[in-house]
C-alpha cells in the first residue's frame, strides 16, 4: 500500500468535490448536463451535489484514516464509487467522445487508486540493511539471525 500517495489522491478527491459542491457545473459540464450557455439547471445542480459530497467525504476518509484496514475500506469505498461513475457514464452520456471521455475519467482514477492501494514498498521503512522488502516474523534474515 502507498500509503502517501493514497492520502495525495484523497487530498485531491477533497479538492475536487468540496468545489463541485460549491459549483456543480464543474460536475456537469464534461458529462452534458449544461444548457447551451454553459449553465446548470437548478434541478440538475441539486441532483449533482450529493455526489460533490460523496467524493470529498470518500477523500476525507482517505486523507484521515489510519493505515491499516481504516485505508484499506475508504481507499475501496473511493475505488467503487469511481468505478460505479463509470457505468453510469457509459449508459448516460450522450456523445461518443464525451461518454469515452467521462468513462476514462473515472476509471482512470479508480485505476490510479487501486494501484496506489495495491503497490508496496514506496513508503515502508527501510531495514538495518537498507532494503525496504519486508521480513515476516519467524522468517530467517540474511544475516542468518531470526526475524522478531
Amino acid at each position: 500500500m502507498r500509503t502517501g500517495l493514497l492520502r495525495m489522491i484523497g487530498a485531491a478527491t477533497v479538492a475536487y468535490g468540496a468545489v463541485a459542491v460549491y459549483r456543480p457545473d464543474w460536475m456537469a459540464r464534461p458529462v452534458g448536463m449544461t444548457d447551451p450557455q454553459g449553465g446548470t439547471h437548478r434541478h440538475t445542480a441539486m441532483a449533482l451535489r450529493p455526489l460533490a459530497w460523496r467524493d470529498a467525504v470518500s477523500g476525507l476518509s482517505m486523507l484521515l484514516a489510519p493505515r491499516g484496514p481504516a485505508l484499506v475500506t475508504a481507499t475501496a469505498v473511493r475505488i467503487a464509487s469511481d468505478v460505479g461513475d463509470a457505468v453510469l457514464f457509459g449508459r448516460t452520456v450522450s456523445g461518443r467522445v464525451r461518454r469515452a471521455a467521462a468513462v476514462g475519467s473515472a476509471l482512470g482514477w479508480a485505476a490510479l487508486t487501486t494501484a496506489a492501494l495495491a503497490g508496496g514498498g514506496c513508503d515502508e521503512p527501510a531495514r538495518a540493511d537498507g532494503s525496504s522488502r519486508r521480513v515476516r516474523p519467524g522468517r530467517v534474515q540474511r544475516t542468518g539471525k531470526p526475524n522478531e
